[in-house]
């Protein structure tokens, strides 16, 4: 199985081996071009100065070039006749062309090191041999012309440097080697923890709480994952209330539909029972209807992936139509109504809208006593329009105000209960305006009236 850990090992240790690779091959070409040509002037320069040197001793030139490879050079020398002899560390291979021997003979100089030809992973520098080499004239104290070929001794000035290089570039791989599978699995262990976390979230186990104090993308990362964790546990416990809270809407006025049925089956009730037992199932038959219905209304926005269709309308006529339906009810309370009628055009889904000024409208004429006052402002701003409807009502609790988007929330459960309310009309509200990009807020205080604010953009 090819896991993280053994994907970063691979590739470190193959971006290691390619990079040395190529290192080497670039500081090989760095020695052909620049350091080679270097190399052969500074040892051409060494070669001119030994032959000058010798022209001021008295020594014979066997003796001279003998104490000569004590500074770590080697040499060769050949005679006319074509024989020659080493001094110093022998050469590897001491076969120098006929041409080239005539040549430094008759006074030329022969820079085998400059000439010396491209090897791609063996550089020049380390070739012990006569063809790697600078070759000058010297003419001995006898007066016998010879060809003195001359380069540096690498194993004698770099015998140490060479081994300490070697080891510790074993050093460095190695070390690094070990490194990289500490380090590793120190960087992996995280996401390991997070696939674990992972497995048990499938599992349906939210309560998850990763210990990554690391403040990198992975410290991040592990802690969106139990920021995700937490919203996917409010989430399952918000499931399981509404759930729950939908058994319990429906299970009451199925328990009425229930005991007045078999009531109305007993001979000895009255007319007048029977008509009230009646009223009643037809009342909680009705609240039924209208939870299935806000349950389907409530569904349906859930998965409203696609953009609505909006078309352009006044939302003044809107809002008259509204008041014109309710008409019978803010009259039978003796409501005063403050309309604040202007001309706005508003742009969105006119039935998804209607069900938000139905509702806000319903609930400040439903928690408004007798004699109350609604004030309705439509405000047009400079990049979005305000619909404020107001009342003089019992007004809200801050408690119950943090929750009252909540699904199922009733501010006032038995008031609720008895007037039909379901406690999804303001979360339907809620969610529709998200859907056209808006806000919605309430502001109440207890005994002062309740202020609803919903916030669309501007046409």
């Amino acid at each position: 199985m090819r896991t993280l850990y053994f994907r970063i090992i691979v590739t470190t240790f193959v971006i290691m081996i390619s990079s040395s690779i190529i290192a080497f091959i670039l500081s090989n070409g760095y020695y052909q071009y620049i350091l080679k040509p270097k190399n052969d002037a500074k040892v051409t320069e060494i070669a001119h100065n030994i032959v000058y040197l010798y022209k001021s001793s008295e020594q014979s030139l066997d003796d001279y070039l003998s104490e000569l490879t004590d500074l770590g050079y080697s040499f060769y020398l050949t005679d006319p006749y074509g024989s020659g002899r080493s001094f110093g560390k022998p050469f590897d291979e001491v076969q120098a062309s006929k041409e080239v021997v005539d040549h430094v003979l008759a006074g030329g100089i022969y820079h085998g090191i400059k000439n010396y030809p491209w090897r791609l992973f063996v550089t020049g520098f380390f070739d012990h041999t006569l063809e790697n080499t600078i070759g000058v004239p010297i003419e001995s104290n006898e007066g016998l012309q010879y060809a003195l070929f001359v380069r540096a001794n690498s194993a004698q000035q770099f015998g140490e440097m060479r081994i300490f290089f070697a080891v510790l570039i074993v050093l460095i791989l190695l070390l690094s080697f070990l490194f990289i599978l500490f380090s590793t699995r120190w960087i992996v262990k995280p996401i390991q923890l997070l696939k674990i976390a992972t497995r048990k979230i499938a599992a349906g186990n939210y309560h998850i709480k990763l210990s990554v104090n690391r403040k990198d993308e992975i410290g991040r990362l592990a802690k969106d994952f139990s920021v995700m964790s937490q919203s996917l546990r409010q989430t399952e416990e918000k499931r399981q209330a509404f759930v729950s809270s939908v058994s319990h809407e429906i299970q009451s006025p199925l328990a009425s539909i229930q005991g007045f049925s078999q009531a109305l089956q007993e001979e000895e009730l009255t007319e007048d029972a029977r008509h009230y037992y009646l009223s009643i199932i037809e009342k909680e038959s009705k609240r039924l209807s209208a939870l299935s219905r806000q349950l389907l209304t409530l569904s349906q926005l859930d998965q409203t992936e696609e953009k609505l269709e909006f078309t352009t309308f006044h939302i003044s006529e809107q809002l008259k139509d509204i008041l014109s339906t309710l008409e019978w009810q803010w009259r039978q309370k003796h409501l005063t109504i403050q309309f604040d009628n202007q001309d706005i055009l508003v742009k969105g889904e006119p039935k998804l809208l209607y069900q938000v000024w139905m509702n806000v409208i319903t609930n400040a004429i439903r928690y408004t006593p007798d004699g109350g006052d609604i004030f309705i402002q439509v405000q047009k701003r400079k990049n979005d329009l305000r619909v404020v409807v107001s009342d003089t009502g019992v007004g809200i609790g801050e408690e119950d105000l943090r929750q009252i988007f909540d699904r199922f929330y009733k501010v006032d459960k038995a008031r609720t209960r008895t007037e039909g309310g379901t406690g999804l009309g303001v979360a339907i509200a809620k969610k529709i305006v998200e859907l056209h990009e808006g806000t919605i807020m309430v502001e109440s205080d207890l005994g002062q009236g309740t202020k609803v604010i919903v916030t669309l953009p501007q046409v």
